[in-house]
């Protein structure tokens, strides 16, 4: 996307949740991790790109000692819509004996955290959790069909492609302190 489109874009949208409400929603998702996470020294992953900004935001306000490391698998790329799963970073061998914690910035359908998920129990995780920024609304039997839930959710977002706060919209916004979405109707 060049960046009159960027430009473009953002006058086609709105804010669905503002910077404060997103600081908010992460500090509330730290106070729990610090709740459960005291005395298990995890190893904690992020995934990137799109958990960059929420990783950043949430790791300075865990109180307990941790190991940081990152993957990232993608069934995005430069679409609006996922397709296969392609690894760019795979968890290393620091995984076996530890107990995970994994941070990404929307649980969305859920085959990519799924599959990450899978791929670090199988390299001998005593225990694995996500903690999403945000989680998708699909509606009750869509989301009971997903493959994994998050146990630590920041705030849910209606059903609409939405960036902002670490997600992109073909490679850009990553960097605004809010939530957006284009206009609907």
């Amino acid at each position: 996307m060049n960046s009159q489109d960027a430009h473009t874009l953002i006058a086609e949208s709105e804010i669905l949740f503002t910077a404060d409400e997103v600081n908010a929603a992460t500090t509330r998702v730290a106070k729990e991790l610090n709740r459960d996470y005291a005395d298990k020294h995890p190893l904690v992953l992020g995934v990137m790109g799109g958990a960059v900004v929420f990783t950043g935001q949430l790791l300075p306000q865990l109180d307990f000692p941790l190991d940081f490391d990152i993957v990232q698998a993608s069934r995005y790329g430069e679409k609006t819509v996922g397709t296969h799963l392609t690894w760019r970073v795979t968890p290393r061998d620091n995984v076996k004996g530890r107990h995970v914690l994994l941070l990404d910035d929307i649980l969305d359908e859920g085959v990519t955290l799924a599959a990450i998920v899978e791929l670090l129990r199988s390299q001998g995780a005593l225990s694995v959790e996500c903690a999403v920024f945000c989680t998708k609304d699909y509606g009750a039997e869509i989301n009971a069909k997903k493959p994994l839930k998050a146990k630590y959710v920041g705030i849910e977002v209606p059903n609409r492609f939405i960036y902002g706060y670490g997600m992109d919209v073909s490679g850009a916004w990553r960097n605004l302190p809010a939530i957006w979405a284009k206009k609907e109707g």
